[in-house]
């Protein structure tokens, strides 16, 4: 027998404990009954969903309309022999190894302001993870105005290898939260590099744990 064949993956209840012991039984608790849509699985989506799928969140919603480039290996979450998938298969099929037990959802959709109301609704915290500043734009302002109880966490500012310390988070409101340098931009000619752009991601990421934990720490 192959030692691959003899490689049994974690039970549901070993790898909930293993959670525990690292982030204390009452915070995991509120993470795996957490939800939270991840909008854009680009550089900042993809890098975002692995964080949330790793801290044991319960229910996951992706989406994306792209497939898998190889323009993304530098930055995304994403394999060589994904190349051509849609991003929300390849994604879902790389989270499903890492957190076998989440809830994992995703529509293969460009998202507007016709249908984002209607596919995020059942998601209290919904990140923003678009590379066009029109489509940030859009979705920021119908998720404020049409899903008034969600809390939306947005990107802006993670292109070329400026000091990752400028990039920070602020509360902009109570149900809205950016995270970036807001002034980079790879449409300008700065590239964007994976170690930034994950520093970004990470940002994110962290303020929907912190909100589904009730921790919000945002100085």
């Amino acid at each position: 027998m192959s030692g691959a064949a003899e490689r049994k993956i974690p039970t549901e209840a070993e790898m909930y404990a293993a959670l525990c012991e690292r982030h204390g039984a009452d915070m995991q608790q509120k993470f795996a009954a957490g939800s939270a849509a991840v909008c854009g699985l680009g550089g900042l989506g993809s890098n975002i969903a692995v964080s949330l799928a790793r801290a044991g969140l319960g229910r996951l919603f992706l989406v994306d309309f792209d497939c898998v480039d190889i323009s993304n290996l530098n930055r995304q979450q994403y394999f060589p022999d994904q190349l051509g998938m849609p991003k929300t298969e390849a994604l879902s099929d790389t989270l499903h190894r890492i957190a076998p037990y989440c809830q994992i959802e995703y529509r293969t959709v460009r998202l507007d302001e016709d249908n984002i109301p209607e596919l995020l609704r059942d998601f209290p915290v919904i990140c923003e993870a678009f590379d066009r500043a029109d489509q940030k734009a859009m979705l920021v302002n119908t998720v404020l105005t049409k899903l008034p109880d969600a809390v939306l966490v947005s990107g802006s500012g993670m292109a070329g290898l400026g000091s990752p310390n400028r990039i920070r988070t602020r509360k902009i409101s109570d149900h809205f939260y950016l995270s970036g340098d807001l002034e980079s931009d790879s449409a300008k000619g700065l590239g964007l590099i994976s170690a930034r752009v994950a520093v970004c991601a990470a940002h994110q990421a962290t303020v929907v744990l912190q909100i589904l934990a009730d921790k919000i720490d945002i100085s």
